[in-house]
């Protein structure tokens, strides 16, 4: 990573209205014939006048973590990405007041990141072959009023040949796909205090489950708690709500919780493809057991992005942008881990 400091303070203090301006461009080899040696780099650069404050989010650039933060796609398919989905609370970092957790951009200035992909994405399925790689170029800014808004940076994609080894299973920790049968919930690193509170919050993730079953058991058209975050009924979509919870089912207290990321600004991170484990980081320990943003509902959001359990994806996050989801594009809500969350918190209460 590399990112110049000079006049940076200054610059933002004069921080105006106008939008921002930004360029996203991708580089790295042009072929490669393993995919543990797969890297790129993605560099991010400040076109505007103003200076500029991003906030990091996990799924973009501008952070390390193995998100599902790049489009990769060909005339064959796409690869399956096989990173981590994780809950994230870009208000939460916002009020953090913690500058480690933004990336401050003078005009003219760039922000750059070698991406390890090897491990994030498997290329088995989609094969050998020529793909078109970018990234996403939606980005959070903190605007003149101390808000955050959001820009689209202009991008520039690249070619890349895949051949040879197309899996890696490289940053991709072990786990026994067993872990559901156990019956019973498993710590891995946590301290007695706090095994102590995720069993009450896996208990009270059970309760919110079962809750959200039996309200979606007893309606058939769009209520005000539905619409709120799911959006305009169709008997499709309810299908497809209703499976997640009932699969999610009794889960939280059949999984195994390992306690020992420590990132304040992140509530949990899962991989989708291995059920019944959930990494959980230092926002969870300061959230309250039930309410929104709960210990309790980060179980719920994690136990949905679980392949078997419907693979929900994190879209947006926060209350505000889960219920404009849900307005603008149902079938992204239905699809959406916080919505689920929210759903199941219920709060503030709806009927």
């Amino acid at each position: 990573m590399r990112v110049a400091t000079s006049a940076i303070f200054a610059s933002l203090a004069a921080c105006a209205a106008a939008a921002p301006s930004l360029r996203l461009t991708v580089s790295g080899p042009q072929a490669v014939n393993d995919v543990d040696n797969l890297t790129v780099k993605a560099v991010l650069t400040n076109t505007g006048s103003e200076t500029v404050k991003l906030l990091k989010d996990p799924r973009t650039v501008l952070s390390d973590w193995r998100t599902n933060t790049f489009v990769i796609e060909s005339a064959i398919g796409s690869p399956k990405f096989t990173g981590i989905k994780v809950k994230y609370s870009p208000e939460l970092a916002l009020k953090s007041g913690d500058e480690s957790k933004f990336a401050i951009l003078a005009p003219g200035q760039s922000f750059e990141l070698v991406h390890d992909l090897a491990g994030v994405y498997n290329f088995t399925r989609s094969g050998a072959g020529e793909y078109k790689l970018s990234a996403g170029n939606l980005f959070q800014y903190v605007d003149a009023s101390g808000k955050l808004a959001t820009v689209a940076a202009d991008t520039q994609s690249h070619k890349l040949n895949v051949a040879g080894k197309l899996a890696s299973s490289k940053g991709i920790p072990k786990h026994d796909s067993r872990g559901l049968a156990r019956r019973a919930i498993g710590f891995r690193s946590c301290s007695s205090t706090q095994q102590s509170q995720i069993t009450t919050a896996a208990n009270s993730a059970n309760t919110y489950v079962a809750n959200a079953n039996s309200y979606l058991a007893g309606i058939s058209s769009g209520t005000t708690r539905y619409t709120t975050w799911f959006g305009t009924f169709t008997s499709s979509r309810f299908s497809t709500v209703k499976s997640h919870y009932s699969l999610i089912g009794t889960d939280p207290t059949s999984s195994t919780y390992d306690c020992t990321c420590t990132d304040s600004g992140t509530y949990a991170y899962v991989y989708p493809d291995q059920p019944g484990l959930v990494y959980l980081c230092g926002a969870f320990w300061s959230a309250p057991n039930t309410g929104t943003d709960s210990r309790a509902g980060t179980i719920v959001h994690e136990q949905s992005h679980f392949t078997v359990n419907g693979g929900t994806d994190d879209h947006v996050y926060g209350q505000s942008g889960a219920k404009s989801l849900a307005k603008s594009n149902p079938d992204q809500a239905i699809d959406n881990a916080d919505n689920h969350e929210y759903f199941a918190e219920n709060n503030p209460a709806q009927s």
